[in-house]
């Protein structure tokens, strides 16, 4: 186990430091929009925060912020109020979609009406950049969440590496097995009994077989004391196993937005730093 490094806490803390230094303030402006699903053929409402600079003569990294199980589009918004900081301190676009009460961000095989998958990776992808002036490329788009969506945006990356640079997750259920009867998943996968081979198809643990080394810069976050941490702890070993770089951050913090509130800064930091990576 690897904890977080005092170097990258560092550059955190310098680079926080010198952007309040000259901007004196934060203005980032925040849109609720409509975006249309023709896989479920219904609109679904998303947050896009763009930075104070944003302008049409220039494009913009995207961070795609995936909210937990029973939250929504504007859980990111409401209960951390440093995300439209964290937009103009990085000159970067973050973009909260809603993924349902429970959908875990699957094309669920047992319920059609839930194709979260195809909305978050390709109908949203798609509709923020022809709406917005973004970097329309996978070195210019990551993704992340927490929970629920720690599992969604690990899931959506390695399955999507085309559309995804980067990608991290905050107490994510990055293995969903020990878990058959909670947050609604057999909803969407039929119950693990009746339907095992859903479930250890669509767990993240069991996708690393996808990545190559350095084929996505992932960043993973799990507190100490998360009903998550035990899984997050295998991921970890499974990925040095593999030999797929990554970066691997656990403390003492539990699965609550405390947690999330200080993990989400070392996320888009992480996320930054890869967007002005030099070839």
């Amino acid at each position: 186990m690897r904890d977080f490094n005092y170097a990258f806490n560092m550059r955190f803390c310098l680079l926080s430091l010198f952007c309040l230094l000259m901007t004196g303030a934060y203005a980032a402006k925040v849109d609720t929009v409509a975006t249309y699903s023709p896989s479920m053929k219904k609109n679904i409402k998303a947050v896009v925060i763009r930075p104070d600079s944003y302008s049409e003569t220039k494009t913009y990294p995207v961070v795609y912020l995936l909210h937990g199980y029973s939250d929504n589009y504007a859980g990111w918004v409401q209960k951390v109020n440093i995300i439209t900081q964290q937009a103009d301190l990085y000159d970067m676009m973050i973009v909260c979609p809603d993924g349902g009460f429970s959908s875990w961000y699957w094309d669920s095989p047992a319920d059609p009406a839930y194709r979260y998958e195809t909305y978050v990776s390709t109908e949203l992808v798609q509709w923020i950049d022809d709406h917005y002036k973004t970097i329309r490329d996978r070195k210019g788009r990551g993704i992340t969440g927490n929970s629920m969506g720690g599992h969604g945006a690990l899931y959506l990356a390695i399955r999507h590496q085309d559309v995804f640079g980067t990608a991290g997750s905050m107490s994510g259920g990055v293995d969903i097995r020990p878990f058959p009867n909670n947050w609604d998943m057999f909803k969407r996968l039929g119950t693990y009994a009746a339907q095992p081979e859903r479930w250890e198809k669509n767990t993240v643990i069991n996708l690393l077989h996808l990545l190559s080394p350095n084929a996505l810069a992932l960043v993973i976050d799990c507190g100490t004391e998360d009903f998550f941490f035990s899984v997050n702890e295998h991921l970890h070993e499974q990925l040095r196993y593999r030999n797929i770089p990554h970066d691997y951050i656990s403390r003492p913090g539990a699965h609550n937005w405390v947690y999330w509130t200080n993990a989400v800064k070392y996320q888009l930091l992480f996320m930054h730093e890869f967007f002005h990576r030099k070839s």
